[in-house]
């Protein structure tokens, strides 16, 4: 016992330490577990059916698809999370306004100066510059950054899994453009949220320390300390924003809920219109083993005419023709040009089947082949 402790006070000392290792405070509520259970469940099936599809030529891309029975497989589990996040979202904008309106709880995941300054006190104190780690509120500077991070995904996320999962219904407003760079807004966003939770997370909620707030609810006095230390402050001095009185709350509630009904319900009758809008997904068709493949016959290469002396310019072939002319004249058509064989590359062109055009002709136009071909039959009459 130190010199001048009483044994009174030396037992409160030890009462009051132990009352500190053992005591608990409330982080979060059954909904908010809840909610963060079915955040993660959906996160988890949209990074392992989404990337694989990003990423398909990939050997463990391969085995999750075929685990999943094939693409379509894989694209309906994708789709499922996707509808799951998206009533996840509704649900938490309804329940933030239920907190701020009904139960008149502060916006404490704003960010503000303060916020910048814990940062800075942070990055001091790991550089040893600073003594003390910075007291910080219910949500410090790492998880507002985290959670409007998560927001900032989502928007995206779903903006643009909306452009691909319709591009009919997106090209009506916008340019085709779109497509193609939603796309890639999508994929790289999905990695990007990937590694996110794999590096910040999984760091700051996992490695650092294993915070189980989000399955118990609950923080130690040490983690309110070490975390928390500007809330642990306020809620020992009993200067935490009480709720309102039960009857405020029962009026409050009689005026939200209404209005937040009819807003989920507009809410989710706009989901299923999302997913019900049209069907652009291309149905996999089970592999054959024997398929006809059409070959077109190739026919022979018509003859050309005799080489007939004559000077062009007589013959009245026009004078960009004069000098692009081959040492053997042009053949003779063997059908009549009219409209319905005008088009002579249709059929007559250098990679064609039907009587190909030499090589050297490749870059020579419909107009030109009428020119000279006329000209042949012309000499040839005379």
């Amino acid at each position: 016992m130190a010199a001048g402790t009483t044994p009174a006070t030396a037992a409160k000392g030890k009462e009051r330490a132990m009352t500190e290792q053992t005591r608990t405070f409330e982080r979060f509520g059954i909904l908010e577990r809840i909610e963060h259970f079915l955040l993660l469940l959906s996160f988890t099936l949209l990074a392992i059916t989404g990337l694989p599809q990003k990423f398909a030529t990939w050997s463990i891309s391969k085995t999750l698809i075929r685990g999943f029975g094939g693409i379509e497989g894989t694209r309906s589990v994708h789709h499922t999370a996707a509808v799951l996040l998206i009533i996840l979202s509704i649900f938490h904008v309804l329940y933030v306004f239920y907190k701020i309106y009904v139960l008149r709880r502060p916006l404490s995941m704003l960010p503000g100066l303060q916020d910048v300054r814990d940062g800075i006190h942070m990055v001091a104190y790991n550089l040893g510059l600073s003594p003390t780690k910075p007291a910080m509120d219910r949500y410090n500077f790492a998880e507002k950054i985290e959670y409007w991070a998560v927001v900032w995904g989502t928007l995206i996320m779903g903006l643009t899994g909306y452009m691909l999962w319709n591009p009919i219904a997106t090209t009506r407003i916008l340019p085709g453009e779109f497509i193609p760079a939603a796309k890639a807004a999508h994929g790289f966003e999905a990695i990007l949220a990937v590694l996110s939770i794999l590096t910040w997370h999984v760091y700051h909620v996992h490695l650092k320390y294993f915070n189980r707030s989000m399955f118990t609810g609950r923080l130690s006095y040490h983690e309110m300390e070490e975390e928390h230390a500007a809330e642990l402050k306020r809620r020992l001095q009993g200067a935490e924003r009480p709720l309102p009185p039960p009857h405020e709350r029962w009026r409050r509630s009689r005026l939200y809920l209404p209005v937040a009904g009819v807003l989920a319900a507009f809410a989710l009758l706009f989901t299923y219109y999302f997913f019900t809008i049209e069907q652009t997904a291309i149905t996999t068709l089970p592999p054959q083993e024997n398929v006809n493949v059409y070959i077109p016959d190739r026919l022979p290469k018509l003859p050309t005419a005799t080489p007939i002396p004559v000077r062009l310019a007589e013959a009245g072939v026009p004078e960009r023709l004069q000098v692009e002319r081959t040492p053997e004249p042009p053949a003779i058509s063997s059908h009549p040009v009219d409209d319905a064989r005008g088009d002579c590359l249709s059929c007559h062109n250098v990679y064609g089947y039907i009587a190909p055009a030499p090589i050297e002709h490749a870059e020579r136009t419909n107009d030109i082949c009428l020119d000279c071909h006329a000209v042949a039959e012309e000499v040839a009459r005379r």
